[in-house]
């Protein structure tokens, strides 16, 4: 039987090509290693290490490690795909998709929450989408100030609530001191704690937030 040689090596896997550097891809690469590792574990030269270049290659692209975290919050922004928010439907409707957009999006990376949480998000998008939650609003009848102390007191609203149950994730949970129920301390606030999970307080504080919001109109 006759072999087709030429078939046979095309069909032969190609050499892994490592994509070209850039700030996307850079800040993926980092967020991927603190989400596996953890911030605390994190440096520019284990970054540079997973990217196979050497670490000042990275300098190139950031000035420096503070600047790659801008890009790393950048990139958490991203994740929540604001293009597809219900932006015909009612303000509450878009303020509470937003809201558990950024929540989910932030706690499937808990290692990287303060990473956001301790520095604005100054890309075009996040601009960009700010601007529209404030237009929104106002379309609504909201006045411009207190479209944006509405928008502020959710995001803020949000990030601290993630980073309350990132920190709880990690393992402070498991340093509790809370009494067990055959203990004479377990008293009334041990057995509320019992009865409810740890982010079930989310919904609840949102919704009234918003009803609270309604009041401004």
């Amino acid at each position: 039987m006759k072999t087709d040689k030429g078939s046979a090596a095309d069909t032969r896997p190609s050499p892994r090509v490592r994509p070209a550097l850039n700030r996307t891809y850079i800040a993926a690469a980092a967020l991927a290693l603190i989400d596996a590792n953890g911030l605390g574990n994190f440096s520019m030269r284990k970054l540079g290490a997973g990217l196979g270049v050497d670490p000042m290659a990275v300098y190139r692209y950031f000035r420096d490690q503070e600047e790659l975290f801008d890009g790393i919050a950048e990139a958490l922004f991203d994740e929540l795909d604001v293009d597809s928010l219900p932006w015909d439907d009612t303000w509450r409707a878009v303020s509470g998709q937003y809201c558990l957009r950024l929540r989910d999006t932030l706690l499937r990376h808990p290692q990287a929450v303060s990473v956001f949480a301790t520095r604005p998000v100054r890309s075009r998008a996040s601009i960009d989408t700010g601007v529209r939650i404030i237009e929104l609003l106002q379309a609504r009848g909201f006045t411009p100030t207190h479209a944006l102390q509405i928008a502020r007191c959710l995001r803020e609203f949000t990030i601290g609530h993630a980073l309350s149950l990132a920190v709880v994730r990690l393992g402070s949970q498991s340093r509790s001191k809370k009494p067990a129920p055959e203990s004479p301390a377990y008293n009334v606030l041990a057995r509320a704690a019992d009865d409810t999970e740890i982010d079930e307080h989310f919904d609840i504080g949102l919704t009234a937030m918003l009803d609270g919001f309604e009041r401004l109109i």
